[in-house]
């Protein structure tokens, strides 16, 4: 089954709950080539942390439902 995925490198996006972390940008994507395996992103937030979310939106752990928002 093809993944659903929501954020691509290169997208800007912020967190609807953690505005303080300002504006990221998506600077990596990993997909796991097994079957039911994960999909991450890792985006590059204003306060200078790098974060890494799950980007599959099948999954009820997806970035999206946990409040990352393409700006």
């Amino acid at each position: 089954m093809r993944k659903r995925l929501y954020l691509r490198v290169g997208d800007k996006v912020n967190h609807l709950n953690y505005s303080r972390w300002g504006v990221g940008e998506v600077i990596e994507e990993r997909h796991s080539h097994l079957s039911g395996g994960f999909c991450f992103v890792r985006i590059l937030f204003e306060d200078g942390k790098e974060r890494s979310f799950i980007n599959d939106l099948e999954s009820s752990h997806c970035c999206y439902y946990t409040g990352v928002r393409i700006v």
